[in-house]
Formats: structure tokens, sequence, C-alpha cells
């Protein structure tokens, strides 16, 4: 039998799951190599060494594993391997540069390939309900740290998964359960799987992630009677959802819709969260959610403001050094985050302006990532990063770093002066999260509560229902995706 060539374009993290659940063990398929680009989530901004998808997880057929090379050598890896078919696998990009990466494939005469949700979506034997994004950054993990609340309050028991973060030795992150903060000791997880699983871990959730999410899934739903799928980036969710709650970003009107797989979110949704409107301009409000009635007329529109605290008293009158989550101002193209607006709201007397201060892959971010504002990522995906993270706060000699990554960054970086930790969680406008989860309450076995009582009247005005569909058997599912 003759066998098609792939190869998977990806960032350590989709291009595994498409791999594990499309040609995993199909013999009409032969994997030939993955490639990574080195911008997107890898984070150090350098070609690294050459790494294997070892062989315990590639299955039988690739005694040897299978290589990941660096994106630049699509072109020889596709010659030297007669490739039939590239696969892309990776998010948070434009349109305009998926065709740019499709356009090189085309130009060796190779196919380009995009995996569809029904061939990489998992099917859960617990209730699921989604949470994913058009961008990075527009709110997902506190939106599922409250849905997970939420649901915890209504007797379910809950288990977050996460989307991978593949950093590490491969093999030993196959399956990873997280119920504490020694547990993110014990497996030496990054700064970025810190800002992911901190917040959950806090609030008493349990947290799982790793390479192989049909594994996952078999561990998360022995222990779990619900699932809250936290996506990273704007990815596509791994697990067929119950319930699809996807959220846009006021503050970069527009990307709603220029964004892959984002947009693909935003056409799947069953509610449509509108996140971050007391930061926002009106009038990016009022287009961003128009956009959402015009892609997607069936999803419900929630709106929620993003609360930002912190201690004001030891911002006030400092100079201030501002890091942000690294993902929302890198290839987020976010040009500052929460903790800026924080230094200003609490009245810092200046900001420190760290890119004189980078070193290292640092300044190679700065150099990668023009657009910031002065403002510090929270870059950490090795420990010789982290170092260098340590170094350009120490070089820039700030009164006080004002932090608003997900996690504690105090716990990971060395140095003398105060770090003021920047939390920020969601305002739900009337309450709809709980609307929400009552509109749903069959579809997701929370039958036997009470539901919450609707605390105002304009309750309404803020919460658009979609219609219930039907499942192929004709009867009524209350899940508008028609999941049974």
């Amino acid at each position: 039998m003759s066998q098609t060539r792939v190869v998977i374009m990806g960032a350590a993290g989709r291009d595994f799951h498409d791999f594990n659940t499309v040609f995993r063990g199909d013999e009409r398929f032969t994997v030939v190599a993955f490639t990574h680009t080195s911008v997107q989530n890898l984070g150090e901004l350098e070609e690294p060494p050459v790494r294997r998808y070892p062989a315990s997880l590639a299955g039988p057929g690739f005694p040897d594993g299978i290589p990941i090379y660096p994106a630049s050598a699509l072109e020889r890896i596709v010659d030297d391997h007669a490739v039939d078919t590239v696969v892309f696998s990776y998010s948070d990009v434009s349109h305009e540069h998926v065709m740019h990466q499709a356009s090189r494939v085309l130009a060796t005469g190779a196919d380009v390939r995009l995996i569809g949700p029904n061939r990489m979506m998992l099917s859960a034997t617990v209730p699921v309900v989604a949470v994913d994004a058009v961008r990075t950054g527009c709110g997902k993990s506190q939106t599922a740290r409250r849905l997970a609340d939420l649901l915890r309050d209504r007797g379910a028991t809950v288990a977050v998964v996460r989307e991978p973060m593949a950093y590490g030795d491969l093999a030993a992150q196959r399956v990873q359960r997280f119920a504490s903060m020694a547990d993110l000791d014990d497996h030496g997880v990054t700064i970025e799987e810190r800002e992911e699983y901190e917040g959950h871990i806090e609030r008493g959730h349990v947290v799982y992630a790793g390479i192989d999410y049909e594994a996952i899934l078999a561990r998360a739903q022995e222990e779990a009677s619900l699932i809250v799928w936290d996506g990273g980036n704007n990815e596509l969710p791994f697990y067929a959802p119950d319930v699809h709650i996807v959220l846009v970003d006021p503050l970069r009107p527009g990307s709603e819709r220029t964004y892959h797989p984002g947009e693909t979110n935003l056409r799947l949704a069953d509610w449509v969260l509108i996140n971050k409107e007391n930061s926002a301009d009106p009038a990016a409000i009022r287009d961003v959610e128009a956009a959402v009635r015009e892609t997607n007329p069936d999803a419900g529109i929630i709106h929620a403001n993003s609360v930002i605290t912190a201690d004001a008293s030891a911002i006030a009158g400092k100079r201030v050094l501002v890091v942000e989550d690294g993902p929302t101002v890198t290839h987020g193209d976010a040009p500052s985050g929460a903790g800026l607006i924080a230094a200003h709201m609490y009245g810092a007397e200046a900001i420190v302006d760290p890119r004189p201060a980078a070193v290292g892959s640092i300044r190679r971010v700065f150099e990668a990532y023009d657009h910031l504002d002065a403002v510090l990522p929270a870059m950490g995906y090795s420990d010789a990063q982290i170092r260098d993270l340590a170094a350009t706060i120490r070089n820039a000699d700030p009164d006080v770093v004002v932090a608003a990554t997900p996690h504690d960054l105090a716990r990971v970086v060395d140095v003398s002066v105060p770090i003021v930790r920047v939390r920020y969680e969601l305002e739900m406008i009337d309450g709809t999260l709980d609307a929400v989860l009552d509109r749903h309450a069959a579809a997701l076995n929370l039958w036997g509560w009470s539901p919450r009582p609707r605390q105002t009247a304009t309750f309404d005005t803020h919460l658009t229902f979609p219609p219930e569909r039907t499942n192929t058997t004709g009867t009524s599912t209350g899940c508008p995706l028609g999941f049974p």
C-alpha cells in the first residue's frame, strides 16, 4: 500500500495532538517530521537543537521517534523526504501568516492540509465545558477559573484540562496531574506553564496537561464528573464540548475574524464573551459585538469586565518596572497588559523602560517584538531564559516590580526588589455565567441544583440566548451544538 508522506508544522502543542488523533497508527500515512516555529511558544528566538517526538509516544512504525526540525528547513525537508502533504498545526497567527506558510508548501509541489474539528476532537464520557478565544490574552483562564468555581458550587467534581505546553521531556510529560504547588515544582514546569496552572490550583482545582490527550482524558474522567477545557492561545478544543464559550477582546477589535484558528472558534461558539469592557472604548465594544453577530448570529453574547487589583501602597510614588504575561504581549500583539494599567491606576511615579537593561534571550525578544510599550514580557521557557529575565530586572534597577503574570513571579526569579502581584478576575455583568449554566443544566448533568435568581431587572439586556438545537435523533439536547 502506498503511503502518504506527511510533515506537520507546529509549535509543540496542537501538532502533537493532530499526530496522535489523526496519523498515529494509520498505515495510510507516515509522518516523516515535525517542524517547529521558533517565535511561537518556544520563546528562545533562536533555533534550538533538533528534538524528537519519542518512540513511546509515536507508537508502532516509529522505533526511533520522529524528528522535530526548525520551520526554516521546511523546503529542504519536503524535498529530501519526498513529502506529499504538509499539515499546518499551530495557533494564534494571522490568516495572512497561514497563507504565507501554505505558499511555501505549494511552491514545493506538496499539498497543504488543515485538520478539522471532527477529526481531532475527542469525545468524553462526562460533560465538557470549553473556554477558548479568538486571540491569546482575551481572559480565557479567568473565565475558566470562574466557571470551575461555579460548577463546583453546584456539586460537580471538576477537572481542568489545559492545552499542551511541551517544553521538556516529552515522554515524561505524557500525562501530568497538578493538584498542589509542590506538583509544579516536582515537574519542573516553566513560567508559561505556571501562568496557566497556578490560578486553578490556588482555588483547589485539579489541572491536567501533557502530550497524549486521549490518555489524559481517560485519567481525568476517572476522578471528575465534568471537565473544563481551558484552551491555550486561540486553539480549538481538543475535546468535543457540550458548551463552548469563546472570548473576544475589544482592546484588539478586528482580530476576532483575522486570526487562525480564532475565527473558527468564533464560528463554533455557543456563547461569545466580550471581556475587558471596563478598559475598552465603547465604539470598539460595539464594533466587536457587531462582528460577532454577523459571523455567528446563533451565539449568545455575554458582556464582562476584567477587574484589576494590586497593593496600591506598594506602587504609589515608585519607579515601577512592569512585567506582563509573555504570550499576550509577544505573539498576542498587545503592546501592554494588566500590569501597565495597574501601575497607572495606583499612582506609579514613573515606568522604567526595560529595553536598555535587557540581556541575552530577553534582548532578542525585544528585537523581534518592537511593538512593546516599555513592558517586560515574562519569558521563561528555560532555566537560562529565566536567568536572563532576572538579570534584566536587576539591570533595570526599579523601586518595585509590578507583575501581571497569572502566576507568582516571586516564586521563580531571584531579585532583591519587591514584586507586587497584579490580579485580574472576571466580573460578569448581571451574573450571566450562572444563567449559562442554568441554560445547559441538562447537558452538564447539573439537575437537582437550584438556579440562582436573576440579580437585576436589566439582566436580559446583556445576555442573548442561543436557540436550542436538536441532535440526530430529533430530541432536544439543551446544548446548541447538539452533542448528546
